[in-house]
């Protein structure tokens, strides 16, 4: 059993994308593989993506939708959510929670009616991709399960709740019998306690960052608050320690290695990264380098530069677009128009596929 979490402490980096793309492509390349993704992000970004039907057959002669038919498929999309958060129990990951706050400290035997199979609601996804969906009660329910945490009985009462998640994976590893299973594990950006039940539960942690000082910033955030170590700043560790990271440590809470560092929509001229995006990836680069020769165990390939795991996923926001909206995963993207609500959408065929080649090289590396 593998787990990869997908986070960085900024918004906007295309971390729920990234989940799309990891989970279909992955899940596609390894049909024996059961590949589970749980979301958990209030705004089920990752979710929706997945439930999108992107197998409808238009009435127009150019294979387009009309406006109406694209109206409907996308209300129908999110009717999937409607109807598996309307489930009782909840088919989702709040469902879950929710049925963890019953009874905190007893890990759920049966967790079938949380996972939910997107190729029943999408024919272009691959069986062997099953999801946890997410759910807005999530933000609701995270203070009860804050408190929950800070139980004075049992003693490792915040170990335990911290590791809820992770009950999870493993009751979905055993439903999933003799075959291999891989978990991608979609985050929120901020490091509230379903972020935290996030991180505790994966092996790894992929990173994805936009090159821009803001996301450098969001980057030394990642290192200080999952492992304590700040990054030129004294007074960043000295908090770091105090907070999370040193409570994980003590009570031998897991916590996810540094694995993979993704530079995503990076704007290119003539075949190479801009000056601008390329001077701020290599001072992100040059950042973990650094801490990578005081603090080697905090990566999952310790013997290797972290500079040496990124990966570079160039700007093509129309095809991004046209995947997310419609729920088409990157293999049965297509050249040619497409229609977006009341738009016509052109996808070209040579940056799709330098754009195919840079995503599938990231997937290959998990």
């Amino acid at each position: 059993m593998t787990a990869y979490a997908f986070w960085n402490n900024k918004g906007g980096v295309g971390k729920s994308f990234l989940s799309f793309v990891a989970a279909t492509e992955y899940a596609r390349t390894y049909p024996d593989t059961d590949v589970y993704v749980i979301d958990l992000c209030p705004q089920a970004n990752v979710s929706e993506m997945l439930l999108l039907n992107s197998d409808v057959s238009p009435n127009t002669d150019d294979g387009e939708m009309s406006d109406d038919e694209n109206y409907n498929v996308i209300h129908k999309n999110y009717d999937v959510i409607n109807k598996l958060i309307g489930q009782t129990p909840r088919s989702t990951v709040a469902g879950y929670l929710e049925a963890r706050l019953n009874s905190p400290f007893e890990p759920i035997k049966d967790v079938s009616p949380y996972v939910y199979r997107p190729a029943n609601s999408n024919k272009k996804l691959p069986v062997n991709l099953l999801l946890v969906c997410g759910d807005y009660l999530l933000e609701i329910l995270s203070e009860a399960i804050r408190q929950t945490s800070q139980l004075a009985i049992p003693v490792n009462a915040w170990k335990q709740v911290l590791s809820w998640i992770k009950d999870l994976t493993a009751a979905l590893r055993k439903k999933s019998g003799n075959r291999d299973t891989l978990f991608i594990i979609d985050c929120n950006p901020s490091f509230a306690i379903y972020t935290q039940l996030a991180l505790a539960a994966a092996e790894n942690l992929v990173v994805p960052f936009t090159p821009d000082d803001s996301s450098r910033r969001a980057v030394e955030n990642v290192v200080a608050l999952l492992h304590g170590h700040g990054i030129g700043d004294s007074k960043v560790e000295n908090y770091a320690r105090i907070n999370f990271a040193n409570r994980a440590k003590e009570e031998g809470l897991g916590i996810p290695k540094l694995h993979t560092f993704v530079s995503n929509r990076v704007t290119r001229y003539r075949g190479k990264a801009s000056k601008a995006f390329e001077a701020v990836s290599e001072s992100i680069k040059e950042t973990l380098d650094t801490l990578h020769k005081r603090h080697r165990q905090i990566y999952a390939n310790p013997k290797e530069l972290p500079s040496r795991r990124f990966i570079e996923i160039p700007d093509y926001h129309s095809a991004c677009v046209v995947m997310t909206v419609k729920g088409i995963p990157l293999n049965s993207l297509r050249p040619g128009p497409h229609k977006i609500h009341d738009k016509r959408v052109q996808i070209n065929r040579e940056p799709l596929e330098k754009y195919q080649k840079a995503l599938t090289e990231f997937v290959n590396c998990l």
